[in-house]
């Protein structure tokens, strides 16, 4: 394994930095989520194993930069960057909650009739949707999430994406 972290360290940095990175844009502008989410954690934190050994590999170069002062002011404005983004999830009365979760996760317990107007459809236009991209509807008291369950369709972001009015 070390001989095979020598001689693909570097390489395999470089591939799997591409992956997050482009796997991290990809989530960022909610395209494909439920393609890229799994690969972007899992493969990021695979990314960890030759990132931690090239460190290694490059420790005395790394002290470089501590000697010479230049890393304490990136080192800052990361962490700062860093906790604009976790305070208000950190300070928020959610407990750390993603809201995004939460509101996905209140579509997904609603009944056909209740989600309905939410996008400005009857829930019989919302039913004929739905039916149209493969779901089994039995009535407009189901909720979603025994509809999309009971037709083997997943839940999440792809049922929100079904829910919305088709592009003309």
């Amino acid at each position: 394994m070390i001989k095979f972290l020598k001689t693909h360290g570097t390489t395999l940095t470089v591939g799997l930095f591409l992956v997050s990175t482009i796997s991290g844009v990809f989530l960022f502008f909610h395209l494909y989520s439920s393609a890229f989410h799994a690969m972007h954690e899992w493969l990021s934190m695979v990314l960890l194993i030759p990132v931690g050994f090239h460190i290694w590999r490059n420790w005395p170069g790394f002290m470089g930069y501590f000697k010479r002062k230049t890393i304490y002011i990136p080192l800052l404005l990361s962490l700062v960057a860093s906790l604009a983004f976790a305070y208000p999830a950190l300070t928020s009365s959610g407990g750390g909650k993603n809201p995004m979760r939460a509101a996905v996760g209140a579509l997904q317990n609603g009944t056909v009739a209740q989600v309905a107007p939410l996008f400005k459809l009857t829930p019989e236009a919302l039913s004929q949707q739905l039916s149209a991209k493969g779901y089994k509807i039995t009535s407009s008291t189901q909720t979603l999430r025994d509809i999309a369950q009971s037709s083997g369709k997943p839940l999440g972001p792809s049922l929100v994406a079904d829910l919305l009015p088709a592009q003309k």
